[in-house]
């Protein structure tokens, strides 16, 4: 049975305290399984998909609070990005499983921005690198003791870091759409979690997924997304509230992603899976495309109308989640 989450209002104009904590509580009550946040250090919005206020709440100290507040539902990021130092994140993270339980799932990306990564002297990594050295890193000192490593970015020696996760190691997906971050969620990783991508270009992620995990041997990962999303009485009131202009624009610039007929995103149709728009019934139907492709987790994204949070988590809570679960 598919999951489903909501992308929480940690950043931009609507980050809020009463938002982020009353609303995972309601959303934990309705059934959702999970809350997501994004992570950034140095926040510069979307010019297409955001408004320019740059208020960022730090994703796992967000998720520490939420879990502080709530029993069961799952915590993740989508994605953390490799700014921190792997112990620094390793020991974070193994304290959240205790003081909140083992419910964290890491997805990590390999970021956007340069300058995030040039302003704490990383500019000249190689980004999917450090998500690579995370992932083993997080991995050894979670289940092991005096542990010693060294690659082209970090070096340690005779580390211990305690508690470990409660639990044992805390999954870890890959976060992106392109077909490398398909073929690396199936080598190092327990998950792949795209943002905004179509049905036809997931599909084809999502067969070379199933080919190289038979071929290796290997688990097929959990297969995830973070569709924007828009919910209300109407598919014409649900639409009013995104900017299709922007998404449009995003998914021409995706090099990698599966093209229309046309060659060029140009409608409200041609982004779908993009988008989830539409009144309860339409959104529930929208869901079942994806959980027809396998996906195995789904997070709702209402950046574009965070300012309807509560009632979108009420309609979605009601009127689509007990339709999707019959």
């Amino acid at each position: 049975m598919t999951r489903y989450g909501l992308l929480l209002p940690h950043f931009g104009e609507e980050a809020d305290r009463d938002k982020l904590l009353e609303g995972s509580r309601r959303a934990e009550e309705l059934g959702f399984d999970s809350v997501w946040v994004r992570d950034h250090l140095v926040f510069e919005p979307h010019g297409e998909m955001e408004k320019p206020n740059r208020t960022f709440y730090d994703a796992l100290t967000t998720l520490t609070a939420i879990g502080a507040v709530t029993n069961r539902i799952q915590l993740g990021t989508g994605s953390l990005i490799p700014f921190r130092h792997p112990l620094i994140t390793a020991l974070m993270v193994a304290t959240m499983t205790h003081l909140v339980g083992p419910r964290v799932i890491l997805g990590f990306g390999a970021g956007t921005f340069d300058h995030e990564f040039e302003a704490v002297g990383l500019g000249h990594a190689d980004r999917v690198e450090l998500v690579r050295a995370n992932a083993e890193i997080l991995r050894l000192v979670a289940t092991q003791n005096n542990v010693s490593y060294k690659d082209q970015y970090f070096e340690f020696h005779d580390v211990t870091i305690e508690p470990k996760p409660l639990g044992g190691p805390v999954p870890f997906w890959y976060c992106g759409a392109t077909p490398r971050s398909a073929r690396l969620a199936v080598e190092f990783c327990d998950g792949w979690m795209p943002g905004r991508i179509s049905l036809a270009t997931m599909a084809k992620r999502i067969q070379t997924i199933e080919e190289l995990s038979a071929k290796l041997g290997r688990p097929r990962p959990t297969i995830a997304v973070i569709p924007p999303t828009s919910v209300e009485e109407t598919r014409e009131e649900a639409l009013s509230y995104v900017n299709i202009p922007g998404l449009l624009a995003w998914a021409n610039k995706a090099k990698f992603a599966v093209k229309p007929p046309s060659g060029r995103f140009e409608t409200v149709e041609d982004l779908e899976g993009q988008l989830i728009a539409g009144n309860p019934d339409e959104v529930v139907e929208e869901c079942k495309k994806f959980e027809a492709l396998g996906v195995e987790h789904l997070v709702f994204d209402f950046r574009f109308k965070f300012q309807r949070w509560y009632e979108q988590i009420e309609i979605l809570g009601t009127e689509v989640l007990p339709k999707l679960r019959k």
